[in-house]
This record gives structure tokens, sequence and C-alpha cells, in this order.
């Protein structure tokens, strides 16, 4: 059983990440970014200032900042996207579930690569209003999450 630096097992009641994940991305507009973060994904309100909000993603803490003329699409998806990997195959599915009724943009529909191979993941790709991408991945082998460092691809470039 993995448990955490002060000996608790993770996921337990009394366990703490050892640290949060922390992102600052451009809006334009943070009644749209409440509209698709919190409503859309499910994310839950932090601080307000007049120009950024802080959400809760999942236990990590994402930051809109509203600026203006910096949110101009990319082409694909790469370079720049953030996102999720979910542990349980069920919260991936919830999330895709919860995008597909809240009506929200899929960049890529989700679908499952690399199927019967050590990298094999389920992902999906989200545009928010302002161009910004976010994948949501599950690995069905939780050590490629990090691992598999004989296996070279990494990503679809």
């Amino acid at each position: 059983m993995e448990v955490t630096p002060t000996g608790q097992p993770f996921g337990s009641e009394n366990s703490r990440a050892i640290a949060l994940f922390h992102l600052a991305f451009p809006v334009a507009d943070l009644a749209q970014t409440k509209a698709f973060y919190i409503d859309g994904l499910g994310c839950t309100a932090g601080r307000e200032g007049p120009n950024s909000l802080i959400l809760n993603c999942y236990g990590n803490q994402i930051v809109a900042h509203v600026s203006p003329g910096a949110c101009q699409p990319q082409k694909g998806i790469y370079p720049r996207h953030f996102g999720l990997v979910f542990a349980a195959l069920a919260d991936w599915q919830a999330l895709i579930d919860r995008a597909e009724a809240k009506q929200l943009t899929f960049e890529q529909p989700p679908r499952r690569r690399f199927p019967g191979e050590q990298l094999e993941h389920y992902t999906a790709f989200l545009a928010d209003p302002f161009h910004n991408l976010l994948e949501f991945k599950h690995y069905v082998h939780p050590e490629a999450i990090f691992g598999a460092v004989d296996d070279q691809r990494v990503g679809d470039r």
C-alpha cells in the first residue's frame, strides 16, 4: 500500500496531498469563466477580484486572470493544454458525462488510445470559451502515468 510521507495511506481521511497543483491561465470574461468552470466542469469558486478568480479544480488551484488579447486559438492541441489524470475510470467517465450534459465544447471527443498496450488510456479534450484547452485522462495501467520509460511515444506528433 502506498503511503504519504506522514505514513497515512493515500486516499485516507487523514492523508493530505504532498502538494497541490497551481495553474494561472488567461480569460476574457469572468462570467463566462464561471459558466464553463463552475457550472460546466463542477469546479468551486474561491476568492474573486475584479480581474481574477481562484477555482478549486478537483483539489487543485487554478486561477483565471482577465487578459484581453491573450486568448488566441492555437492550431491543434499542442503545445499548450492542461488538465487532470483521474485515478479511476468511473471518475473520468463522470466528468465526460457532465461535460456532455452541459454541452461543453469538445476539441477532441472522448476516446481510448493505445488499447491493449502499456500506455492504454482514455482521453478527451475540452475547449473553454477563451481557447484554453483542457485534457482529461485515465490510464488503465497507473505506472504509465510517469513510468513506461521504455516507450518513447508522447502525444500524437
